[in-house]
């Protein structure tokens, strides 16, 4: 009877890591490059069924579940620019899209979790005028320009070490002390909605610039999507507790230095009146 219980316990072990082999062969970057380039084709049509949708697929538009062909999908949507991160761990994708040049334009991220090649849930923060320093031209200006290629191995930062520095940028609004656990990078610069921390074109910006220095503000709901051949994390959070704004930071590391930051933040009930740090371009 101990024997039949190891044999079946040894191949309970081998079935449970073949699946998880398997799956594991199935998110790969060209996988969800795949996905994604579906996602963004049904986007522009407006036709959310062109997506490989799985049968309980969820839709969350700024934070609410709604349903598929509500929201952003009730028409076509023209874009101009995008940009992937593709997370092969946890078989996540987190997509920037700026459109601009429309009568209404909008700059959203959007999360899609795959399950078997399939869109498990569809997650978009999607930004327009009424949120916190939007301004979609600059978005593109300045976003398209930037170089997010594939980085060597050697310039390359570890899955946990980026996850580290995105917790701890998020912690300085909280608490400064976080200040100097963040490798900050020169040049490096940060795109806030549409405000830009560079401007005039320093040759040797830094990501400090309009950095708060501290202020109790917590960042909540915490999760992340990792794209380490890249270098880029997505942090995904509640900007000031439970209640907060709901917020996408996204942080490119070069070399294990700070590069880019790029910034979406809702303003649901409208954005605070909170004045921009002095040291933050106007």
């Amino acid at each position: 009877m101990f024997r039949i219980l190891v044999i079946l316990m040894l191949l309970f072990s081998f079935v449970s890591l073949h699946a998880e082999s398997v799956a594991a062969a199935e998110c790969t970057r060209a996988s969800l490059q795949g996905v994604v380039d579906q996602y963004l084709d049904a986007l522009k049509k407006g036709d959310f069924s062109r997506m490989p949708l799985a049968p309980q697929a969820k839709y969350i538009e700024s934070r609410k579940e709604i349903p598929f062909g509500q929201g952003i999908w009730q028409a076509p949507l023209a874009f101009d620019f995008q940009r992937s991160l593709f997370d092969v761990e946890i078989c996540e994708t987190f997509s920037e899209i700026i459109a601009a040049n429309i009568s209404h334009p909008y700059v959203i991220g959007t999360r899609l979790k795959i399950v078997d090649g399939k869109i498990a849930e569809v997650e978009s923060l999607v930004s327009d005028e009424d949120d916190w320093l939007f301004d979609a031209d600059n978005y593109l200006k300045y976003s398209s320009t930037e170089k997010w290629d594939i980085l060597p191995p050697e310039a390359r930062t570890d899955r946990e070490t980026l996850i580290k520095v995105a917790s701890d940028y998020f912690d300085i609004f909280q608490d400064y002390s976080a200040f100097d656990k963040v490798p900050w990078g020169i040049p490096c610069v940060r795109i806030e909605g549409g405000a830009y921390t560079n401007p005039n074109n320093d040759p040797d910006p830094s990501c400090t610039v309009g950095v708060p220095k501290g202020g109790g503000v917590p960042m909540t709901n915490r999760s992340y999507i990792v794209d380490v051949d890249m270098g880029a994390v997505v942090g995904q959070i509640d900007f000031g507790g439970a209640e907060g704004l709901p917020d996408a930071h996204t942080f490119r590391l070069e070399n294990g230095k700070l590069r880019y930051v790029h910034v979406i933040t809702l303003c649901p009930n409208g954005c605070p009146k909170i004045p921009l740090p002095k040291d933050m371009p106007q």
